[in-house]
Parts: C-alpha cells; sequence; structure tokens
C-alpha cells in the first residue's frame, strides 16, 4: 500500500505501481479552467484520478482500464478513497469507450503506456501496461480530441524524446500545446520527461520550463516539493 495525505493506494493486483511520473501528471495537470468532468485513461491503480479528486471540485471523475485486475483494484481504490462518490471506473478499452461516447470532458489526462530502452520483461501483465502497442499515441490523441469539450485540456506525461512527435500529431487533430514541463532527475542527467498540456485554441505565447526532481538521493528541489507537498506523506 502506498499511503499519501489524504488517501491511500492499494497495488497489489496490478503490474503499474505508484511511481513518479503518474504523481508528477496528477499534481501538474492544468485545472485553473475549473474543470467539471474528467477523464483518466488507462487509470492503472487508480492514482491520478484520485489526486484530481483532491485538487479538483469536478462532480465526474471517469477513469477507464482495460486490465481485469488493474479495474478491479482502481475501483477498490476508488470506493477506500475520501472523494467515492465523484469517482467511477469503466472496464473498457479506449476503443471501446470512444465508439459511443456519451459525455465530453473538461480535461482528459492520460500517463501512457510507452516503450522504454528496457525489453520486455517475463511480466506480460507489465508488458501489456508499459508497451505503447497496447495504445499508439495516434489512437490516443484521437481520443481526446473525440471526448474533450470545447474549452478542455488535454494532459499527459511522455518520454522526453517522443515530445516533438506527439506534438506534431496533436497539431493534426488541432489540439496546440498550452504548457510544457520537462523533467530531468538531477541538475546533470538528462531531460527524461515530458508533461504535456493541449487545449483547442492556440496559443502564441505559452510557458515552457524544466522541473528537477532531486540535488541529490533524496534530497528534493523546492520546485518538486511545491509542486507535490499536498500529497506526500514527507514532502
Amino acid at each position: 500500500m502506498f499511503s499519501f495525505k489524504k488517501f491511500s493506494v492499494q497495488q497489489d493486483k496490478t503490474a503499474m505501481k505508484v511511481g513518479t511520473d503518474g504523481v508528477l501528471l496528477g499534481a501538474w495537470t492544468p485545472i485553473n479552467h475549473n474543470p467539471n468532468s474528467i477523464l483518466d485513461i488507462g487509470t492503472g491503480t487508480g492514482l491520478i484520478a484520485i489526486m484530481l479528486a483532491q485538487r479538483t471540485s469536478a462532480e465526474q471523475i471517469d477513469a477507464l482500464e482495460i486490465d481485469d485486475n488493474a479495474y478491479e483494484q482502481a475501483t477498490d481504490n476508488f470506493e477506500n478513497s475520501p472523494w467515492s462518490d465523484r469517482l467511477f471506473c469503466y472496464h473498457a478499452g479506449l476503443d471501446e469507450f470512444v465508439e459511443e461516447p456519451e459525455d465530453e470532458y473538461d480535461l482528459i489526462v492520460c500517463n501512457p503506456p510507452f516503450y522504454t530502452e528496457d525489453y520486455k520483461t517475463d511480466n506480460d501483465q507489465r508488458d501489456l501496461a508499459r508497451f505503447s502497442d497496447a495504445m499508439p499515441f495516434e489512437e490516443l490523441i484521437q481520443a481526446a480530441d473525440l471526448l474533450l469539450s470545447e474549452n478542455g485540456i488535454f494532459s499527459v506525461i511522455i518520454p522526453f524524446k517522443e515530445e516533438e512527435i506527439f506534438i506534431a500529431l496533436a497539431n493534426e487533430f488541432e489540439l496546440y500545446t498550452i504548457k510544457i514541463t520537462r523533467v530531468k532527475g538531477t541538475p546533470t542527467s538528462e531531460i527524461k520527461r515530458s508533461l504535456l498540456a493541449f487545449s483547442r485554441s492556440k496559443q502564441d505565447n505559452f510557458p515552457i520550463d524544466e522541473l528537477i526532481i532531486e540535488t541529490a538521493r533524496h534530497i528534493y528541489t523546492e520546485e518538486y516539493i511545491a509542486l507535490t507537498k499536498d500529497f506526500y506523506l514527507k514532502m
């Protein structure tokens, strides 16, 4: 179990454990447009959806999970959170979900599965969660375009090396960048992740910044503490 300040996340049933990427996306995602409806695509343990329940007053927070065990885990975590009345998990793949879209969402978030340099593991479940052949970027962006409300925001965390191609694909669907944060583990390490937020309206000047997580092992930067202090117990 992973305990945060206001909720806990059980992760014994799913291959995708609570990780920095999910916490970053949940804490960083822009909410200044006061979203009333939120969709978390590929929710895993349900972490990001629960973080957004804590951060917003959105009445409807839906999550989508195709994996049986992760779906059960997320549902349990939703029910045990202080915001259970606003959280709901669908047991479906993205392709099924977009076939009959009932709602538009003011905020769509996704920590998509992606292929990392470490080759396939012996754990099929983790591989499914980890490999982008489980959810190609184009399918994700197309779904976001279909499900996003007129003034909505679509927010993701992806490997930095995929940033350019992801933005180009999003632009094809007339989704435009409104905020970029590039994440480094330490001041001297390479940029590892990109946090990207998109909307339907083009903005010429939008913030692009860099976030460094720690200066030394477990010595976190002020920026990282400021971003995650509402969640991590020891921040």
